[in-house]
């Protein structure tokens, strides 16, 4: 087997399982991309097996700490063992992240649950290259009636690969309804966001909805409702959906009238826009005095990736600020701001810090209430960071003393 020749001082020694091109002392074979490949200290110490790709700047991947292929019974274990940590969580519904790349052992596949249908994202070469052997495991394991490919993420030109949608197994299934904490929305395998819905975010919207009953809730960067639907199922006084997508907004409207969630409304405009025009009217109307009645009991901030790399987590912040900003000067005086991050470029310390200055800057003094992160179907490997990305905090505003 070709092998890499790792660095002394390489984080690969610290637990993580990237090896980067700086990192490598020397090539042996003649490994070709998608390879798997041994890494081997500088020492000659065996540090295990990794997926090979030079034309990315993360080279290697390591899946195993023992010499191990990538053969059929390799994704066969594998996906058992996702499966056995997942129903050990006890989802009661069976909608669920099945692998999530490196926290599974599988760097750079992704493969999301909608009961029987299954959605399949490979995002490393090698990974890519073996999708059908991927297919057959799952074919295996769960009999699933289809399994859609959603190899459409930007992630893919770093590794070299082409944008990929389609049918691996099955046929692609029509729009169809899933219910998760109580609450019906139909999920798009073939067009919707992610592949399908935000079920990172599942159990934040219960978290945040507990908040919700008898208030005013402003649900921004909505996507299909989640938060709005949750809020909406525990009462919400009203419940305002913004997001600039208009497949989204209708998505929205969709699930509130399956639900029945009449007190529900969608609107298609740019967030930043959007809380900016009604800022200035609401300053208009009655001027801030830091202590202000508001338009919004309940906020709730969730906007993509503002940065895909660590060389714009500058102007992620400034963006991050602005919104958080403009939020707190239409929330009430007692009012709940709930806000996520979903870059994990951005640290959750910056995160934090950022909404801090903007609640300076708004004159609203805020006290933390709930810590958010991902659902644990996505899992967080302590020396992989990369592994954990979504971020989150809710907070109340508290009136002036």
């Amino acid at each position: 087997m070709p092998a890499l020749i790792v660095k002394p001082r390489a984080r690969l020694y610290e637990g993580h399982e990237w090896v980067y091109a700086t990192e490598i002392q020397r090539v042996t074979g003649q490994p070709q991309p998608g390879d798997v490949v041994e890494l081997i200290s500088a020492r000659n110490r065996p540090l295990g097996s990794a997926i090979y790709n030079p034309e990315s700047q993360i080279v290697a991947r390591r899946f195993s700490r023992r010499k191990q292929d990538l053969d059929a019974d390799f994704f066969v274990r594998r996906l058992e063992r996702a499966r056995d940590y997942r129903e050990g969580l006890g989802f009661a519904e069976p909608v669920y992240r099945l692998v999530w790349s490196e926290a599974d052992g599988l760097p750079g596949v992704v493969i999301d649950r909608y009961g029987d249908a299954f959605v399949l994202q490979t995002l490393t070469l090698a990974m890519d290259q073996r999708k059908n052997l991927i297919a057959d495991a799952l074919e295996r394991l769960f009999s699933p009636r289809c399994l859609v490919e959603r190899n459409d993420s930007p992630i893919r030109k770093a590794e070299g690969l082409p944008s990929v949608t389609g049918m691996l197994r099955g046929e692609m299934p029509a729009p169809f309804e899933i219910e998760i904490g109580g609450v019906r929305q139909m999920v798009d395998l073939g067009g919707g966001q992610k592949t399908g819905i935000y079920l990172d975010q599942v159990d934040n919207y219960a978290a945040v909805a507990r908040r919700a009953a008898g208030r005013r809730v402003l649900d921004c960067f909505c996507n299909q409702g989640g938060f709005a639907l949750h809020a909406a199922r525990v009462g919400a006084r009203e419940v305002t959906a913004i997001d600039a997508s208009e497949s989204a907004v209708a998505a929205t409207l969709a699930n509130a009238k399956l639900n029945g969630f009449a007190a529900v409304q969608a609107v298609e405009a740019n967030v930043f826009d959007f809380l900016k025009d009604l800022e200035a009217k609401h300053t208009a109307n009655a001027p801030d005095s830091g202590d202000s009645a508001g338009l919004y009991d309940l906020i709730v901030l969730d906007p993509p990736s503002f940065t895909r790399n660590r060389k714009s987590v500058g102007d992620a912040l400034r963006g991050y600020k602005e919104i958080h900003l403009r939020a707190l000067k239409l929330l009430s005086r007692d009012g709940i701001l709930a806000t996520f991050c979903c870059s994990h470029h951005v640290s959750r310390e910056e995160f934090y810090a950022v909404i801090g200055e903007a609640s300076v800057d708004a004159r609203r003094t805020l006290r933390l209430l709930e810590t958010h992160g991902q659902r644990l179907d996505h899992p967080v490997i302590a020396t992989v960071p990369e592994t954990e990305y979504l971020k989150g905090f809710t907070f109340q505003a508290i009136a002036g003393w």
